[in-house]
């Protein structure tokens, strides 16, 4: 896994998401399998489950400003979910969903590609 930090923009502000083992580990312990959490996400089957996507951004977000803070002097605060349901909002789902798929998709494909490649 990369950490790749991708970031959306709102109102001025910069937020982070990051997708790496910490969100994968948060997302298991909830849902019991990322596959699982993933077929509740991607609409493909049935309806988005809004509290799964909204759960997985959250973490994405908290654990980009973890890694960013790591470097900081001013540390940024964690959002909470009830901020993330109206950053959702405003932003859009199929937005957001598109920017979170591609942080998803990026994290795990450079993986997948250097285990080819050792």
């Amino acid at each position: 896994m990369q950490d790749i930090i991708r970031h959306i923009s709102f109102n001025g502000v910069d937020y982070p998401l990051a997708f790496t083992l910490n969100v994968i580990e948060k997302i298991q312990d909830k849902y019991g399998s990322y596959e699982k959490w993933g077929e509740m996400t991607d609409g493909k089957e049935q309806e988005v489950n809004i509290g799964a996507l909204k759960f997985g951004i959250l973490e994405m977000i908290n654990e980009g400003i973890d890694i960013e803070n790591e470097s900081r002097e001013n540390k940024r605060s964690f959002l909470n979910g009830k901020q993330v349901g109206r950053l959702i909002t405003e932003i859009g789902l199929e937005n957001l969903t598109k920017k979170v798929q591609e942080t998803v998709i990026d994290s795990t494909k450079r993986e997948s590609n250097e285990e080819k490649n050792a």
